[in-house]
Formats: structure tokens, sequence, C-alpha cells
């Protein structure tokens, strides 16, 4: 009999059973996971059945580790989306909480664009760690990027996004995100890319600032492959910042709308 173990194929006798593997290949294996799912009983084991052990404390291989990333998610969810490619348009307290998230679903591709680089005061709700002030945002995402999936792409541009340059930046992705600050970088890139390309979703986001109530901000369809994650209406002022828990939100209602976007779902 054929099985994969830890994403190799061996021959097993035909009635070899889980932990009789275990006691075979790797006896101190204390996360057993069989095609994709976690298991804590013994089994028999079938032909091309996916067996993945693996020991607490160790470094999984990258192998391993899809597996153990797999295995907490919805059945059918990662095949289908780790050959697809999701383009960010802004590295801060929206884009980097984003392609956190995406990271940890398995989203095969990123391509993340900002020019700027990563300041004190962005620690109060973005992605990235004291020791990384000063470095540009979209390297210094792409590290902590790697260091939760090693398995994923991650492109990192450091470059200003203009009009003249959205189609060698996100031309091939299947769905694109507007996480920019300034409201005209907002309006300029929905506008143009709605433009460019008709054919593929457009997640934006406004309205996430302050402190008020996290339902308000939710996930709305304005426009055919065009959708808009926040409450539309608090903006940033004196008195009105922008802080971790409201920004997350609203970066988690993207990053979920992208997500159902890639399995042929409604956002909304």
């Amino acid at each position: 009999m054929l099985i994969y173990f830890n994403e190799q194929l061996i021959h097993v006798a035909p009635e070899l059973r889980l932990f009789a593997l275990r006691e075979q290949k790797k006896p101190h294996a204390d996360l057993l996971i069989i095609n994709g799912y976690p298991v804590s009983e013994d089994q028999a084991l079938k032909e091309n059945d996916r067996v993945v052990l693996i020991q607490r404390g160790e470094q999984p291989t990258a192998a391993e580790l899809e597996q153990l990333m797999m295995a907490r998610h919805t059945p059918g969810v990662h095949e289908k989306i780790k050959n697809r490619c999701v383009g960010i348009a802004g590295a801060g307290g929206l884009g980097s909480t984003i392609a956190t998230a995406l990271t940890r679903v398995g989203v095969g591709h990123l391509i993340i664009v900002d020019f700027d680089l990563v300041e004190p005061s962005n620690l109060n709700r973005q992605q990235y760690f004291s020791d990384q002030i000063g470095l540009p945002k979209v390297k210094a995402l792409q590290e902590n990027l790697r260091r939760i999936n090693p398995g994923i792409k991650v492109t990192a541009i450091q470059q200003r996004i203009i009009a003249e340059n959205l189609s060698n930046l996100f031309g091939q992705v299947d769905v694109m995100v507007e996480a920019l600050d300034a409201a005209e970088q907002k309006a300029m890139l929905t506008s143009n890319f709605l433009q460019k390309f008709p054919e593929t979703p457009l997640v934006a986001a406004s309205g996430m600032a302050g402190f008020e109530a996290s339902n308000s901000i939710r996930t709305r369809k304005v426009a055919e492959g065009f959708y808009l994650c926040g409450d539309g209406t608090t903006a940033a002022e004196p008195g009105r910042g922008l802080m971790a828990p409201r920004v997350g939100i609203a970066a988690h209602h993207q990053a979920n709308a992208v997500l159902r976007l890639l399995l042929g779902e409604k956002p909304e």
C-alpha cells in the first residue's frame, strides 16, 4: 500500500495502523495529522492517505508546517488558495494586518507595495517591532511574514504607487486590496484600478478611526467587483486617532472579504 508520510510517498503493509506507523517512523511524535485533520486515536490507514507526524518543540519542515496550518482550516480551503495571488497597496495599519492574516490562511503569493519606512508612531497599530524602526515597511513586513509562514511567496516592492505603475505592480493579481492612508491616494488607486482591471475584484477600506462601536464596521458591495470595509465616516483627525482595535477590525474585514472572493463566495 502507498501512503504519503511527511510528504514522502512510501510503501507500507496493507494492514498498518496509525500508531504502528508512529512506532516505526517517529515514536516521539505527539501531533498526528491524517489528510489535513489532527487525530488522537488509532485508526487503519488507507491507500494514498497523507500522514504527518510531528514532535512538539521540534521545528517542522516547510511541508510539515503547511500540513499543520491546513489542519486548522475549513476543509478544502487550502487547495483553493495556495496558488492564488493577492495585491496589497500599502503596508501600514491595514496592509500589514491584512498581509499577516492572509499569510496565516496560506494564500500562496502576496505582492505588497509601499514606499514608507517604519516609524515609532506606527507601532500603536501596525504589525512591526521596535527593532524594525527605520527599515522599509515592505522589507520588515516580508521578514515578519516569512517567520510566520515560510511556505508562501512575498514580493515586497518599495515604491510609491501612482496611476502609471498600477499595471506593472498589480497586473497579475487575483484580488486587489486598497490599504493606503490618504483619501486622495485611495481615490486614485480605486478609480484607476477599477478602470484598468474591471474583471479583478477590489477590496478597499474607509472609516475606522477612534474607538466607536466595533459593529459599525462592516463589509458592503459598492459596485460589481468593488467592496468597501469600514464605517465609511470616521476619519483620523485631532482628538480621534487611528488605533489597533478598529483598524484591526477593518483590516480583518478586508482579509475575510479577500478569502471569500478567492473561494468564490460573496464578501458582503
